[in-house]
């Protein structure tokens, strides 16, 4: 049998031999912060944006 017609037959190497898939095994530097960290902050941040879009940062004693 010809090498054209068995590679044909055989499978595919799969997207990890070729380079196309990567994952990061490797530990990255910088600053960690937990995931509910994040949310919180986000939380706040819209209601900051809340508060200042109606008018009611007074109550915090910020000017408006």
């Amino acid at each position: 049998m010809s090498r054209r017609r068995r590679r044909r037959r055989e499978a595919p190497p799969p997207a990890t031999a070729a380079g196309l898939l990567r994952f990061f095994e490797e530990e990255l530097h910088g600053a960690r912060v937990r995931p509910e960290i994040v949310l919180l902050l986000a939380v706040l941040l819209i209601a900051f944006s809340l508060m200042a879009s109606l008018g009611l940062l007074g109550i915090l004693g910020l000017p408006t």
